[in-house]
């Protein structure tokens, strides 16, 4: 039912600007292609809890912009991208007195995973601005599904050390350490806001920050599976270049 409703919910957010600005704004058949590239920072939402801090990662490929209308101020275009995304969690391992976690080895633990994906967002471009000289300043919305390519773990242990005299870890869930991911296909919503410099010789120029939200789970949540939640949350930064392959103003 969630799913269901939230389904709803993206499907009207794209719908419903072009409509209502198809019925009175003011007609634009602007198509435009380009490249992005950015940064990640990601974590897991896992249940159990997992200590993390945030896994870095680099995001890049395409992107096309569709501007269909401007109602009133309102500039509606639909946005999308196909990247490749590097993501994933980092842990933060430490004592019940923050302090570091001294492995059998005698190293401070560390352990990170990184999965690569290809993401495609589809969003609901809004803009208030200047069109082709100037900027303007945006807000988008809408899905976004991934498609798992590898993954890699980064550690420099075999056994962690779980003691209980207090040199061990304060957070004892360690089932995601040796568990490859198990669903391949993610899905979920994201959402940014930024701004925008064009001109009508050089292009558009688009700087942006936006947060993704995974509805899906890269573990088994079934009440016989270990993690109840799996699921990513990422704070992407990113910038685009646009240049335009057709403009009707």
């Amino acid at each position: 039912m969630r799913n269901k409703t939230l389904s709803i919910f993206l499907l009207l957010l794209l719908v419903l600007p072009m409509r209502v600005a198809a019925q009175v704004g003011e007609h634009r058949d602007d198509l435009s292609i380009g490249v992005n590239g950015g940064y990640v920072l990601s974590n897991m939402g896992f249940s159990p809890k997992v200590s993390q801090s945030l896994h870095g990662g680099i995001t890049g490929g395409l992107s096309v912009r569709y501007v269909c209308e401007k109602y009133f101020n309102t500039i509606c275009s639909i946005y999308g991208e196909v990247n490749y995304a590097s993501i994933g969690w980092q842990e933060k391992i430490q004592t019940g007195t923050d302090q570091p976690v001294i492995n059998a080895n005698g190293q401070a633990e560390k352990y990170s995973r990184t999965i690569n994906y290809i993401q495609i967002p589809v969003f609901a471009h809004l803009a208030w601005g200047k069109e082709q000289r100037g900027f303007n300043f945006f807000v988008q919305a809408g899905p976004q599904i991934g498609i798992y390519l590898n993954e890699s773990t980064n550690m420099n242990y075999t056994t962690p050390n779980l003691a209980t005299d207090g040199t061990g870890r304060s957070n004892v869930t360690i089932e995601q350490e040796s568990k490859a991911v198990e669903k391949k296909f993610d899905y979920g919503i994201a959402a940014g806001l930024g701004m925008e410099w064009s001109s009508r010789h050089v292009g558009h120029f688009l700087l942006e920050g936006r947060y993704y939200y995974g509805l899906g789970n890269i573990y088994g949540s079934t009440k016989r599976d270990y993690f109840g939640k799996s699921n990513f949350g990422n704070i992407v930064v990113k910038a685009t270049y646009l240049f335009d392959i057709k403009r009707t103003k």
